[in-house]
């Protein structure tokens, strides 16, 4: 019987993971953020039709629901005045477990005003690059993959990448020339799958086709994503076909981040999360009821700024040469 009291991570790559906790503040301390802390339980969630938030009940039987992301209190405090903040949070999703997933997690997110997404590119090579530097100090056998990372991280459109790695640009094609290329593929289609839901064709040849190559010579960053999967980020001006100021970052074929030139319009932003109710109730899951207070913050004057997310337990695995985020944590779903 498995001593199941036991950690899945060793304690030295416990406390490995540590020391890159420690050089992360580091580094955001050194580029003039500050560390913030916003709450876990919230009556506030932003909607998103792909994150099934947990949710309970107080006493007096108000709904709270354990976050997501941090983004909602995060953005309260720019709309106050806060400028250049960065937050190391648990957040939960529902159904999230495998190799890069568990239920909880540790995120990294940070906002700074003025900045675009192509400034946040920036910070955020940066940032990934010191976090394997320290890792490599820490265990030198990790040394030999330091001409990884050590290369300038390579940026790619969405456009470019499909064109690159499936020989296909996709941004102007229909949902049914979607699905066709699927088929010509022979891929693998999904129960339920909608002839006519464009975005879930578009992710469908994303994952299957393009995210498998992506960041293997070294870490590469993808933008210019279609405007249908903008979510909380500004589209491009002038830009045919349109496209959504936002980026992902992978290395290996994970994904690190995801970070959005981020929407100041409050009317856009009660739109989108029409939008995203309309989806989630087609789908049959749950309704959310939004971040009510996250809007009022944005009607107030959220200034222009960037946002990135990043999975600190992947970027963890990654970096210490581990295959599973469960080298990485103590306590996963099994064990908690």
């Amino acid at each position: 019987m498995p001593l199941d009291f036991l950690p899945t991570a060793t304690l030295l790559r416990l406390q490995q993971r540590a020391s890159l906790l420690a050089e992360l503040r580091r580094v955001f301390t050194d580029a003039g953020f500050w560390e913030c802390e916003t709450p876990i339980l919230s009556r506030d969630v932003v909607v998103d039709t792909n994150l099934d938030p947990f949710v309970t009940s107080d006493s007096d039987g108000t709904s709270f629901f354990l976050q997501t992301s941090p983004e909602a209190g995060m953005k309260r405090l720019l709309a106050a005045g806060a400028t250049a903040i960065f937050q190391v949070s648990r957040v939960m999703r529902k159904g999230e477990r495998g190799r890069k997933h568990n239920p909880e997690f540790t995120m990294v997110e940070w906002y700074r005003v003025g900045d675009s997404h192509l400034d946040q590119m920036r910070f955020v090579e940066q940032l990934v690059r010191a976090i394997y530097l320290c890792a490599a100090k820490l265990d030198l056998t990790l040394e030999s993959n330091a001409a990884h990372w050590q290369k300038p991280f390579e940026i790619l459109s969405y456009d470019d990448a499909f064109e690159r790695y499936v020989g296909q640009r996709v941004l102007a094609l229909t949902s049914r020339e979607l699905r066709e290329f699927a088929e010509r593929r022979h891929l693998a289609i999904p129960l339920g799958m909608k002839d006519d839901d464009r975005d879930d064709w578009l992710n469908l040849l994303l994952a299957e086709l393009v995210e498998p190559h992506l960041g293997f010579e070294r870490p590469q960053f993808v933008c210019d994503y279609p405007a249908s999967q903008a979510a909380l980020a500004k589209l491009r001006e002038g830009s045919n076909p349109p496209v959504a100021e936002r980026f992902e970052l992978y290395d290996r074929g994970i994904e690190l981040c995801n970070g959005y030139h981020e929407l100041t319009d409050p009317e856009e932003f009660a739109a989108r999360t029409t939008q995203e109710r309309a989806r989630r109730e087609v789908t049959g899951v749950r309704d959310l009821p939004g971040a009510t207070r996250m809007a009022q913050a944005m009607k107030s004057g959220l200034p222009p700024c960037c946002g990135v997310a990043l999975g600190f337990d992947r970027l963890a695995m990654l970096a210490l040469g581990c295959a599973s985020i469960d080298d990485v944590i103590a306590f996963p779903r099994e064990r908690a």
